[in-house]
């Protein structure tokens, strides 16, 4: 998480400096980043199908290599096509098998319906990582310019995906459970079923929660990428405005208390809460009369952002077949994703008619009090949807023995 997300997350920071050196558009990059979460998105079942059937580690690994790789590309680009393309294609396949989706399904599968403390401290990583690389890429900025410190933190993502190739074992098979689909004992590479039993399952009946989950996503990537570039146009430096997502990292190690809180109240209570604290963080970076009052945007924005995935994932992972979850949680992830790209581009249309993200940013409020409301009303539908995938699971193990 900490090497996907410091690499994925800190390209907003190169923004305005690539902007200079390179000659590219902020426009274009905008564009660019859409299509790079476009095409994140558009992998998800893919991964999901190689995560169910090769596991976790070797889809993480290779995805790393690429994610990695792109940062070199990118420092070795010649013109906004070289760029786009190694930005588009290699990042954004990277990202799509190293981030979110394989990681749930790794923690998911070995802590089943207790995972929410698991995945909400995995998090930690992702904060980790935006802390580190922005901090290090403003850092760099001056001694390498911007093509070295591209190639420079893309070297550093090579060696520490091969310390993860090393030091990570090997995924181990995996059981289905009980009650779930596919309670057959499945292993991980086959992912098949047992006679009788369903070959699929689905996430229906958990639509209030992947909605928000869409919604959370039409803002996250906006805030994180163009955060920095919003700065800088209000007068701040490409280094100062590029501290604003290591800022945003740091405030998330509300994580680590989200982690403790899981243990004791559920994740659909906590939900909503955070999508408020998301949405007033958004009121701040749209309407803020003072450029400095962005810090405290990015402080509020950090902790509740970041704290949604794993809430998210432990209430839509709940009830399901472990052996299968590549597969069934790639549709969520290409929600999440979508909406991204749509949420980057639509910031990006609205720069180039009003020479801002401001006009974004105060819609960001209106789909986050939304995703807010959403939230507040699934306790009981995620619940029920849970028992409805253990009671189709056991009618399907009755059929199979009758």
């Amino acid at each position: 998480m900490t090497v996907s997300f410091g690499l994925n997350f800190s390209a907003g920071v190169f923004f305005a400096p690539v902007a200079e050196d390179y000659g590219i558009g902020a426009g274009t990059l905008a564009v660019a980043a859409a299509l790079s979460t476009a095409v994140t998105g558009a992998a998800q079942p893919l991964v999901g199908v190689l995560l169910d059937r090769i596991g976790a580690k070797r889809v993480i690994v290779a995805a790393l290599l690429l994610l990695s790789a792109s940062y070199l590309a990118l420092g070795a680009a010649r013109g906004a096509g070289q760029f786009v393309a190694a930005y588009v294609v290699l990042g954004g396949l990277g990202f799509a098998g190293s981030s979110s989706l394989a990681v749930s399904t790794l923690i998911a599968r070995a802590e089943g319906d207790r995972a929410a403390p698991a995945l909400a401290r995995a998090t930690i990583g992702i904060n980790l990582g935006q802390l580190v690389v922005p901090w290090a890429a403003a850092g760099l900025f001056g001694p390498l310019g911007t093509r070295g410190t591209y190639v420079a933190i893309g070297a550093a993502g090579l060696a520490a995906t091969a310390v993860l190739a090393a030091a990570v074992p090997t995924d181990r098979q995996v059981a289905a459970v009980p009650g779930a689909f596919g309670a057959s004992g499945a292993s991980l590479a086959t992912g098949g079923g047992g006679p009788g039993l369903p070959k699929r399952q689905s996430l229906r009946g958990r639509g209030r929660i992947l909605a928000a989950f869409g919604l959370h996503a039409a803002t996250l990537y906006a805030m994180v990428l163009l955060l920095p570039k919003h700065a800088v146009e209000l007068g701040w430096s490409a280094a100062a405005g590029g501290s604003l997502v290591a800022v945003a990292a740091a405030a998330a190690v509300s994580s680590a208390v989200t982690a403790r809180l899981v243990g004791h109240t559920a994740p659909e209570r906590l939900l909503p809460v955070m999508h408020v604290l998301r949405a007033t963080s958004l009121v701040l970076a749209a309407a803020a009369p003072d450029p400095r009052l962005l810090v405290v945007a990015a402080v509020l924005f950090g902790a509740a952002s970041f704290t949604v995935i794993p809430l998210t994932m432990a209430i839509v992972t709940r009830g399901l077949d472990p052996a299968r979850l590549g597969r069934t949680l790639a549709p969520a992830w290409i929600v999440h994703q979508g909406s991204a790209g749509l949420g980057l581009a639509l910031a990006a249309a609205g720069h180039a008619a009003t020479g801002g993200y401001r006009a974004y940013f105060a819609a960001g409020v209106g789909l986050s009090l939304f995703a807010a409301v959403l939230t507040s009303t699934t306790e009981s539908a995620a619940r029920t949807a849970a028992r409805t995938t253990a009671s189709t699971a056991a009618l399907a193990s009755s059929a199979s023995t009758s």
